[in-house]
C-alpha cells in the first residue's frame, strides 16, 4: 500500500510539529549536499527553526554565493550598511585576538616565537605594570596608616573625656558626703547636753590665789 497524501497545512500538535521539521530538515540538508556533490552544484541553505536555532549547508563560502546572486539578478542582499558592520565585527574580533595574545604573553605564556624586541617590550611593559602596583599599595598602606593614627587620636580624646567625667563625678561625690558629714555633725552637737558640749578651757587656776 502507498502512503497517504499529507495535507500541506500547519501542525497544530507541537510534538508532531518538531519530530517533522526535524525529519524533513534532515532530508533538505542532505538532497543538497548530494546534488551538490553529484552535479558539481554550488548550493547553500539556510534553516530557521521556529524556536530561532539554525542549521545551515554550504557547499561553498556563502558569501561567494551572494556576490553571485547580486551580479546575476542585480539584487543586493549586502549593502554598504552590512558590509560597514561586517568590516567593524571582523576588526573587534582581530582587536580582541590581539588583547587575547598579548594576556598570554604577559603570563609568560607563548612566548617562544618572540624576537627579542618585542621580548624587551613586554620586560618594560611587565616593569611599567608592576611600578603602578606598587605605587597603588604604597598609597594604601599610607591611606591605612593615617586612618590608624586617625582613630588612635580619637580614642585618646574618647579617654581624655571619660577620665574627666569620672573626675568631676568623683568631686561630686566627695562633696555630697562633706555635706552629709557636717550637717550629721551639726544635728549631733545641736541634741547633744549642755554640760558635754566643747568649753572654753578654764582659766589658769594659780590666777585664783
Amino acid at each position: 500500500m502507498g502512503r497517504g497524501k499529507i495535507e500541506i497545512k500547519r501542525i497544530e500538535n507541537s510534538s508532531n510539529r518538531q519530530v517533522t521539521y526535524s525529519k524533513r530538515r534532515n532530508g533538505i540538508l542532505k538532497k543538497a549536499k548530494e546534488i551538490s556533490v553529484l552535479c558539481d552544484a554550488r548550493v547553500s541553505v539556510i534553516i530557521f527553526a521556529s524556536s530561532g536555532k539554525m542549521h545551515e549547508f554550504s557547499s561553498t563560502s556563502l558569501v561567494d554565493i551572494l556576490d553571485q546572486y547580486h551580479k546575476l539578478t542585480g539584487r543586493r542582499l549586502w549593502d554598504a550598511k552590512h558590509e560597514n558592520l561586517d568590516n567593524e565585527i571582523n576588526k573587534v574580533k582581530k582587536d580582541n585576538d590581539n588583547m587575547q595574545i598579548e594576556l598570554r604573553h604577559l603570563k609568560g605564556e607563548d612566548i617562544t616565537s618572540l624576537n627579542h624586541r618585542e621580548l624587551m617590550m613586554l620586560e618594560d611593559a611587565l616593569d611599567n605594570g608592576l611600578t603602578s602596583i606598587r605605587n597603588k599599595q604604597n598609597d594604601l598602606l599610607r591611606m591605612m596608616r593615617k586612618k590608624t593614627q586617625s582613630m588612635e587620636e580619637e580614642q585618646d580624646q574618647l579617654n581624655w573625656q571619660l577620665r574627666q567625667l569620672e573626675i568631676a563625678s568623683m568631686n561630686r561625690n566627695m562633696g555630697e558626703i562633706g555635706e552629709v558629714f557636717h550637717q550629721r555633725e551639726n544635728e549631733y552637737q545641736t541634741q547633744m547636753p549642755f554640760a558635754f558640749r566643747v568649753q572654753p578651757m578654764q582659766p589658769n587656776l594659780q590666777e585664783r590665789f
